[in-house]
């Protein structure tokens, strides 16, 4: 049975991916606490708009932004959602202020995916 992966793409303003990479790895020490397999975040590199739809344009994306992708690996689904909840009650996460955050989180999407290849 393949790993579940919780995958989230957001835009980020270039002169904060510092401050992102900061909050990241504090989030992914509490992620990893709870029980996350792994927990990987990863800034554009080689992204373009396309013609029909593609990263940038997922976002809206901003002369001043990057995206960043990133994913989080659990062992089921329903290991993701007792991880989630003990991180989403964790006083490091639950003090976060969504206003203070470096990047936009409406323009932020994710979901949850159940793994079918994996070497």
């Amino acid at each position: 049975m393949g790993h579940y992966v919780d995958g989230f793409v957001v835009p980020v303003p270039t002169n904060k991916v510092g401050a992102y990479r900061r909050m990241a790895r504090q989030a992914g020490k509490v992620w990893m606490e709870h029980g996350a397999l792994g927990f990987h975040e990863c800034v554009a590199d080689d992204v373009r708009p396309g013609k029909t739809t593609s990263f940038p344009q997922a976002v809206k994306l901003r002369a001043d932004e990057t995206v960043v992708f990133s994913w989080i690996v659990f062992k089921s689904r329903r290991q993701r959602d007792k991880v989630n909840a003990r991180v989403m009650a964790d006083p490091r996460i639950a003090k976060l202020d969504p206003k203070k955050m470096p990047f936009d989180s409406r323009r932020m999407f994710w979901g949850g995916f159940k793994e079918i290849v994996s070497f």
